[in-house]
This record gives structure tokens, sequence and C-alpha cells, in this order.
């Protein structure tokens, strides 16, 4: 008879680097699927943002992405394009910047929602400083903007509105 107690299952206290794989989101044919992978690398998020939490976050910003394109991209179908990658545009790395575009609102759509969803979560359990708030909700507004003159580009559309006072 052993009196050595087993030692408890290892608890994990931090978020895994390498999130299991997420799979895609798709609006259907026209519009270019959304990599869950490869947005979590491109806006740096961490396993702290589960793939619950995720997967309705870009949901979300690909509605609101498609929302904001709906009236030009039915001209381009009417125009007959087949996808927005058909739409006559510069590629880039053999692809089209309309695409890339979407593709980057989308991504700075689901990072601000993400950034204002779980600004209280804090995994060192410190108290919050009302400058980390004022610098989180910052940063949630620059990818708003980054999404918006993504979504301005493609519309070929000015970036900024100047008005007369």
């Amino acid at each position: 008879m052993s009196l050595i107690a087993a030692a408890p299952p290892l608890v994990r206290t931090t978020p895994p680097s390498d999130p299991a794989p997420l799979g895609k989101v798709s609006a259907g044919a026209w519009w270019p699927e959304i990599d869950l992978a490869a947005l979590r690398d491109a806006m740096r998020l961490d396993g702290t943002i589960t793939p619950q939490r995720l997967l309705p976050a870009v949901q979300e910003a690909v509605a609101a992405t498609i929302g904001q394109l709906a009236d030009w991209a039915k001209s381009r179908e009417e125009e007959g394009h087949a996808s927005l990658a058909a739409v006559p545009a510069l590629k880039v790395d053999g692809e089209s910047i309309n695409v890339q575009r979407f593709r980057r609102a989308v991504h700075c759509h689901a990072k601000a929602n993400l950034i204002e969803r779980y600004s209280d979560y804090d995994t060192t359990g410190r108290e919050r400083r009302k400058d980390q708030d004022e610098a989180r909700e910052d940063q949630a507004e620059h990818h708003r903007r980054d999404a918006t003159w993504a979504v301005r580009d493609i519309l070929g559309v000015s970036r900024t509105t100047v008005e007369l006072i």
C-alpha cells in the first residue's frame, strides 16, 4: 500500500498559445470566406478568445461589412460579376485588392467587437485603471476606422468627409 497521493491533474492557468483549428465563416458564394485561424493570427488573438467567443464576433463582422457593401455588391452582380474576386480590381500578390480589403474590414470589425466585449477580462487579476479602459476604447476605435477605410476603398469613395461650418 502506497502512502503517496496521486498528483492532481495539471490545471492550465494560461491560455494556449496555439488554439485548436477553428474553421471558416461563409456568407455565400459571392463573398470571400473568412478563415478564423488566419484572422486569429492576423489580429494577434491568443487563446483567451475562445472559439465560442470568436465565432459570433466574426459572424457579426461579416454581416456588418456586407451590410455596408450591399448596394455596391448588388450593382456589381447586376454587371455580371460572379463574386467579389471577379470584380475588376488591382491584384496584389495575385489576389484582388477588393478581397484583401473585405478581409481587412471583417478582421478589424471583429477585433473592435472583441476589445469592447471582453475589456473587463484581465488574466492577472489586477484592478483595471481608467487609463487602461481609455486605451482599449482608442484601440477599438482605431480598428473601426481601419474597417471603415477598407470598405470606403472598395466603394471607391474618399476616406474622409469635410464639411464647411
